[in-house]
């Protein structure tokens, strides 16, 4: 990670032109519309049922499109696409919790900063015609308390969605930031693994290396040893150590946020050399090859579609399966190899809004029938990021209808057998793409 003084230098020169573009956005859909302007509401705490507590806050992500405030509930950015945005910053008397710090950071030029001490004191600062103005934001009895008359509207969540999947210089330096941050918890998390390391443990050492604990991360840490890496989503982190002889496979898939931007990165790890440890490095090979095919003008779903072809003939390689390509694919039994989609979008949200949006205005493309997990069905084009994350699982409960039908007798089942307590393969990068080819947030950063 570079010295604070130099990002922060850097941040603060691409900061100013991230805002002209979020203002230009902002001032063609008010203008469509026939809008006055944008109140967007950073969120509030939700209390848990019967308790005392709340659960830990989750920052509205058009909150922090603006500025990377992600922690301080009851705040508020007044903007219309010409006027400086105000920032109602709120800063309560509380002697019971810590108190948002004041904003002294390389945005706060930007903004016209006003303090709140008190959230229902926002009213005092909205506008006369506040009937015209948008609310965004998940409180709309908020929204309808204070008299903003618009709440959500879909046509400008819709553009604003849409235009989210093209990044600015801004954007992109946060996101190779997280990268770089992330791959060192990665690399801190292998060495944990290879010490002999619990779930649990390893967790530690990755959030020890990246600094953020789980309040902070963009999503759980799939930490998992074994037959856990065939879970897709295994967030149980086991407090168990597993002895060195029963130790076969390692998969970690974890991100941080920076600036309000993830990462989401996973590796898979041998515990000895092998057959697994050759199916990785198969599967490795394979993913660098498919990102390579990333072109402008190409359909997403088309992607993932061609990796399931290599996948197929993978399978072959491997005597995995013994089936022609498009036998393997058109009968579903790539699917049980890889159910999941090939990527996603990636930026203020791990799975960013508007990957099946195929216009501003919100014309949806679902993912193909067969196809369903796909969380992603854009044309590519330059200033998308995406997460390309190709699989390989040995699922108990998609092999056993496997095994049961026609397609079973084609399978080489005392390899599966043998592969079944590795759990599972996947190996995931962000990549940018860009005008001249792709740029690796993952790989460049050393992992």
């Amino acid at each position: 990670i570079r010295p604070e003084q130099d990002a922060m230098s850097t941040y603060s020169q691409l900061f100013a032109q991230h805002l002209d573009t979020l203002q230009r956005r902002t001032r063609d859909i008010l203008q469509q519309q026939g809008l006055s302007g944008l109140a967007i509401h950073s969120g509030q705490t939700h209390r848990i049922f019967l308790d005392d507590q709340d659960y830990p806050f989750k920052v509205n992500p058009q909150f922090k499109a603006w500025l990377p405030v992600l922690d301080n509930p009851h705040c508020w950015l007044l903007v219309d696409g010409v006027s400086k945005p105000v920032l109602l910053f709120y800063r309560p008397v509380d002697f019971w919790h810590k108190v948002a710090d004041l904003p002294n950071a390389f945005w706060v030029d930007f903004f016209d900063i006003r303090f709140l001490t008190r959230p229902e004191q926002v009213a005092d600062h909205l506008p006369a015609d506040k009937q015209e103005w948008a609310y965004l934001g998940g409180h709309l009895e908020v929204a309808q308390l204070v008299g903003l008359g618009q709440p959500n509207p879909e046509a400008v969540l819709n553009y604003l969605h849409y235009h989210r999947a093209y990044k600015t210089p801004y954007e992109l330096e946060c996101l190779r930031d997280a990268n770089r941050l992330g791959v060192r918890g990665h690399i801190a998390a292998k060495d944990s693994f290879m010490a002999g390391a619990s779930e649990f443990e390893i967790n530690l050492a990755y959030m020890k290396a990246v600094g953020q604990g789980a309040n902070e991360a963009p999503y759980g840490n799939i930490v998992a040893i074994n037959r856990n890496a065939a879970i897709l989503h295994y967030t149980h982190l086991s407090t168990q150590r597993v002895p060195d002889a029963e130790r076969h496979s390692f998969l970690i898939d974890a991100g941080v946020d920076y600036h309000g931007y993830a990462s989401d990165i996973t590796r898979t790890w041998a515990w000895r050399r092998g057959e697994f440890a050759d199916l990785i490095a198969a599967l490795d090979v394979q993913q660098q090859e498919i990102i390579a095919e990333i072109k402008p003008g190409r359909r997403y779903s088309e992607l993932h579609l061609q990796m399931h072809h290599r996948l197929a003939r993978l399978l072959q390689a491997t005597e995995l399966v013994d089936m022609s390509v498009d036998e393997m694919i058109h009968t579903g039994v790539t699917n049980v190899f890889f159910p999941h989609g090939l990527g996603h979008f990636l930026g203020l949200q791990v799975h960013d809004a508007g990957g099946f949006m195929q216009a501003e205005r919100g014309t949806h493309l679902a993912a193909p029938e067969q196809f369903p997990y796909l969380r992603c069905t854009r044309v590519m084009e330059v200033g998308q990021v995406f997460t390309i994350e190709p699989g390989l699982y040995f699922i108990d409960s998609l092999l056993e209808p496997l095994r049961r039908g026609e397609q079973g007798k084609r399978v080489n089942w005392n390899k599966v057998e043998a592969l079944r307590p590795f759990g599972g393969i996947r190996i995931e990068d962000n990549v940018v793409l860009h005008g001249d080819g792709v740029e690796n947030l993952t790989r460049q950063a050393g992992l």
